[in-house]
């Protein structure tokens, strides 16, 4: 199926110099103190590098030519001061690039997560979840990347050739052409490259995240890879994936790594040429060894920077394509977001009107022309066979999604013109599956409404049959759950989410077959419990089991996405041919089974 949030614009085809600019607005103007100073440090740390490059020609003439101590103590001395700061000036820039890098991330994370859950249901449900979150982790530092990448490539390693190729020029203007001329093939080469490389690190990225999210997964799903016997099957799946990802990022490396030969024989040729052209000029011409000193220093120390400005092009291609790729998910639209008219939801009697609507996930239909309702302060209870579109219904009410087709309205207001932020406040809702949170049991309470009192949480905890149980945990109400409560039962679990539902106190509860993972005793002393916090609410309930059916005002049957039945227990059990009917008679304590659309 389609996820109802889709692109705006295709940011894949932007370019390097499009997402550079883009970052730049949006990073630039909050740090530019800070990258001021990073860059007056990078400044000088070129400026003493081609100092030291210059001085080498006082040094060799001074004090090895013409043997002046006093002139090589100077310089000696000047040469010690230039260290210093230049350490001081490459300490403070690292600290202060890492600081503004560290801030960046920080605020793309928040920013990323935001953004995430202003999006729809629909998007996660087609999205893997692990791979998700993988794709979050190992692309967000791309944009610091690029930010530091070009900060320190403009202002250490570009100035820093730039002012030893001066240097170069003021000793030797005729072999500094000589070292020019080479160059464009080099840098024609290095193009080349990360050309090739771009494609390659997309597919590298695009790899690490299923295998994380495999990894994830498993982790997750651990008690069923060993209940299943599955570690073999998922071994070889896992095995398949970390291949790929390790040829892919082989070949990265193959590319990326291609300019280290070109570099170094470039090198080498220069440097076999200089001292060629100096032992000639030496020995024919009686040259200035200082002169000679100073270019050849000048030549050595401008390597460095050189290969770093040589692999920048590869580098920013691999931050390109991870800032690239979070700016897919940041401009992913449009958002299921209110609608201009939305007003705050006034919730009167709570009662829930389905009026002819449909639904479909993609090409998919599940819901056709569903008409009911559900009177305020009774329970309405869905059943059928599996597939029938009862959880589809549920997930409608909080406009998890919205229908296609047809109208949904609470208290006669149409739920698509109110905003979802009041119309889920009024709501409380309990799945089949029940879901915990990292932190600790009256954390997890308190997410049903974060301004509950203790005393509150605790009475929750009562109502939900949850209270004994967690005073015989090691803390009590402040007992870590562990990862989606690993450390509780099921039936532990869905008391505490009963709980959370119970203290949102909102008038109206969805139950996704709250007590379905209760042992029999728990289901009887929870379903007492329901039956109080039920009264004087509107109850919309997922039901499975002829226990929860036969205490409903309202059962509204369902097959293959439409309303065939609706009464109460008594009378649909009695009538002739009916689904109901012939559901209740099935050989089973259970309604309907529970898998279902």
């Amino acid at each position: 199926m389609k996820s109802p949030d889709t692109k705006k614009t295709s940011v894949d085809s932007e370019t390097v110099t499009g997402i550079l600019k883009r970052i730049i607005a949006e990073n630039g103007r909050d740090h530019i103190s800070g990258y001021a100073v990073a860059i007056f440090c990078l400044i000088l740390v070129a400026a003493s590098t081609a100092y030291i490059a210059y001085i080498m020609k006082w040094i060799i003439d001074e004090a090895f030519v013409n043997r002046s101590v006093a002139n090589a103590m100077v310089i000696c001395v000047s040469i010690f001061v230039v260290f210093v700061i230049r350490g001081f000036a490459g300490y403070f820039q690292s600290v202060i690039l890492s600081k503004i890098g560290n801030n960046i991330i920080a605020r793309y994370q928040r920013r990323l997560y935001t953004h995430l859950m202003t999006l729809s249901v629909g998007f996660f449900s087609e999205a893997r979840s692990a791979q998700v979150a993988a794709q979050v982790s190992q692309n967000v530092s791309g944009i610091r990347d690029v930010m530091n990448l070009t900060i320190t490539s403009t202002a250490r390693d570009l100035l820093t050739f730039i002012s030893l190729l001066g240097v170069m020029v003021v000793q030797d203007p005729l072999l500094s052409i000589a070292v020019f001329i080479t160059a464009p093939p080099l840098l024609y080469a290095l193009r080349y490259i990360s050309k090739r490389l771009r494609a390659a690190t997309r597919e590298a990225v695009n790899l690490n995240s299923h295998v994380l999210g495999a990894m994830q997964e498993t982790i997750q799903g651990i008690s069923i890879v060993k209940a299943f016997t599955m570690e073999e099957q998922l071994e070889r799946k896992i095995n398949k994936l970390i291949s790929g990802a390790e040829h892919r990022q082989n070949r990265i490396a193959r590319l990326s790594e291609r300019n280290g030969p070109l570099m170094e024989s470039f090198a080498g040729f220069a440097i076999a040429s200089v001292f060629a052209y100096a032992a000639y000029a030496s020995i024919y011409n009686n040259a200035s060894p200082g002169a000679f000193f100073s270019f050849a220093m000048s030549l050595f120390l401008a390597y460095d920077p050189a290969r770093r400005l040589a692999k920048l092009q590869v580098q920013m291609e691999r931050a390109v394509v991870n800032a690239r790729m979070i700016y897919e998910l940041l401009d992913m639209e449009p958002r299921q977001r209110d609608l201009p008219d939305a007003k705050p939801l006034q919730v009167t009697g709570a009662n829930i009107e389905f009026r002819d609507v449909h639904f479909a996930y993609g090409d998919e239909s599940v819901l056709c022309g569903v008409s009911f309702t559900a009177q305020g302060g009774q329970t309405t209870a869905l059943v059928g066979p599996s597939g029938a579109g009862k959880s589809t219904v549920i997930s409608l009410i909080p406009r998890f999604y919205d229908p296609k087709a047809g109208q949904i309205f609470i208290d006669g207001q149409d739920i698509a013109h109110v905003t979802k932020q009041s119309l889920r406040q009024h709501l409380a809702y309990v799945s089949q599956q029940p879901y915990l949170f990292e932190g600790t049991i009256r954390d997890n309470i308190r997410y049903g409404r974060p301004e509950a009192t203790d005393a509150e949480i605790e009475e929750a905890a009562r109502l939900a049959y949850a209270h004994d149980f967690i005073l015989a945990q090691p803390q009590g109400y402040d007992t870590p759950v562990g990862e989606n409560g690993v450390t509780l039962s099921g039936g532990q679990r869905q008391r505490l989410s009963i709980a959370r539902a119970l203290v949102r106190n909102a008038p109206i509860l969805l139950l996704d077959e709250a007590t379905s993972a209760l042992d029999t005793e728990s289901e009887a002393a929870v379903q007492k419990a329901l039956d109080e916090a039920m009264s004087g609410r509107t109850v919309v309930v997922i039901a499975h089991r002829l226990s929860t059916v036969v205490r409903a005002e309202k059962i509204i049957v369902m097959q293959n996405g439409r309303v065939v039945e609706e009464g109460n227990h008594e009378t649909l059990a009695t009538a002739d041919n009916g689904l109901y009917a012939r559901l209740n008679n099935l050989p089973r304590p259970a309604i309907s089974n529970n898998s279902r659309k």
